[in-house]
């Protein structure tokens, strides 16, 4: 059994930062400790690095089976491991959805073939697959996704009393993407008069409005509280659907729990002007004001995970008009550095990275033996440089559709090692062709 020991690394948790030494054995941590002088296969000196647990990415699109002219489990699972995510969620609209069990094990066949970072998928809800969900086994699933916005083609769940029963009928973490509907096609039909196809992209947030995330996170979330249902609201984009969060219980008593991704933290409305369509997604990037009060709920523990939302497109795609213009963008090779920037600008603490892209995911999806730097945990390890700087170029990226929003920004951290179930899977810009990944499992 290979062995592996990290000397004098500086470990991230949400309580403290403390330097100790890592032993990995396998697939785990079996120690952690100052000074060990265990024999082993190879030492990594650590020192001047922090490590942080494997980040687990709540959300991704990896676009397989279906749209792999955009990406594939493989292409961007490697670029996840490079950016520290060690452990994935992957959406279910693919094509085929996966709303099936069939379908389901047919992305879990795929991942087990082919991915780099461990893997899971959310199952999909439709207006008429509940007997399907309810066939669904817990502990093989993260959870349940619906799409209450139409950005998804037909996987719209729209019928109100569909809703209520699937709410009503499934202990699982029902995910959810909320923008009203109604909403969004009378601002839009507005717009299309004024302007045809050929819309300015700086009026997607007034399209995709405040309003439509607020009236439809707010009506899930009075759902939930009336069924029971146990609710996680995805990529919320306003300062106005914060307040509809609870701080005042730990996570793990909670039932109603809330997501901010990286772009919504990162880019305002005054950045369409430079990045048009590449910064297109769905819920919108909105003002400064919504930005600062996504951060303030986010320090505060009103939002309880940080994801990504990896959604890529072929520059091709992303440079049609702006209602042919698909929304979403890569981001999973870049979310660490650009939070660790932020901790740099002093808007976040290393510890509290590591509570919202490590230990909250893991708490709120109940992932076994991950999420922590822990003795007798998967050694799901990520080290990082904070005096080392590089500039996001082309020729740097991973993702298979070749861009990234971040192109020409410096990051003043480098990833050095990511390590995934004791495997030493990205080593200074370096994928391992060895893959040592596992299909996440889940306490329930």
């Amino acid at each position: 059994m290979h062995k592996t020991l990290l000397k004098n690394a500086q470990i991230v948790s949400e309580s403290e930062i403390r330097t100790a030494d890592i032993l990995i054995e396998g697939e785990r941590i079996v120690k952690i400790d100052t000074n060990l002088t265990d024999i082993v296969d190879e030492v990594i000196d650590a020192t001047g690095k922090h490590v942080f647990p494997g980040i687990i990415d709540d959300q991704v699109h990896f676009r397989e089976p279906g749209l792999t002219h955009k990406a594939t489990i493989a292409t961007e699972s490697k670029a996840a491991i490079a950016g520290g995510i060690t452990s994935f969620v992957e959406m279910p609209n693919t094509n085929p959805q996966t709303t099936t069990l069939e379908k389901l094990q047919e992305k879990l066949n795929i991942a087990k073939e082919t991915s780099f970072a461990n893997y899971s998928f959310m199952f999909g809800g439709t207006n008429d697959n509940l007997d399907e969900i309810l066939k669904v086994d817990p502990t093989q699933v993260a959870g349940l996704k619906l799409f209450l916005g139409s950005s998804t083609g037909n996987m719209l769940v729209d019928n109100e009393a569909v809703l209520e029963k699937i709410f009503s009928n499934t202990d699982m973490v029902i995910s959810v993407h909320c923008e009203d509907e109604a909403t969004i096609r009378e601002n839009l039909a507005k717009y299309k008069e004024q302007y045809g196809d050929d819309i300015p992209i700086e009026l997607h947030p007034i399209i995709r409005s405040e309003e439509a995330c607020y009236l439809s996170s707010s009506r899930a979330i009075a759902l939930a509280k009336k069924t029971g249902a146990r609710l996680h609201v995805f990529h919320l984009s306003t300062g106005k659907e914060t307040h509809l969060f609870d701080n005042s219980i730990p996570l793990e008593e909670k039932k109603i729990t809330s997501e901010v991704c990286i772009h919504h933290l990162w880019f305002t409305d005054a950045d369409y002007k430079e990045k048009g369509t590449h910064i297109k997604w769905n819920p919108a990037v909105k003002t400064a004001n919504d930005r600062a009060e996504l951060w303030k709920a986010l320090l505060d523990d009103r939002i309880d995970v940080i994801a990504t939302d990896h959604a890529p497109h072929t520059l091709e795609e992303k440079s049609n008009v702006y209602t042919s213009a698909p929304s979403g963008g890569p981001l999973v090779q870049h979310a660490l550095n650009a939070m660790i920037q932020a901790h740099k600008q002093g808007k976040i603490s290393l510890e509290k990275i590591a509570q919202k892209m490590c230990h909250n995911p893991a708490r709120l999806f109940q992932v076994k033996d991950r999420g922590f730097v822990k003795e007798g945990y998967y050694a799901d390890l990520v080290l990082v440089d904070l005096e080392k700087s590089y500039q996001v170029t082309k020729d740097n990226v991973l993702y298979k559709c070749g861009w990234s929003p971040f192109e020409g920004t410096t990051f003043d951290s480098v990833i050095t090692h990511t390590f995934v179930n004791g495997n030493l899977a990205y080593s200074n810009g370096k994928i391992s062709e060895k893959r040592q990944v596992k299909q996440l499992e889940f306490n329930r």
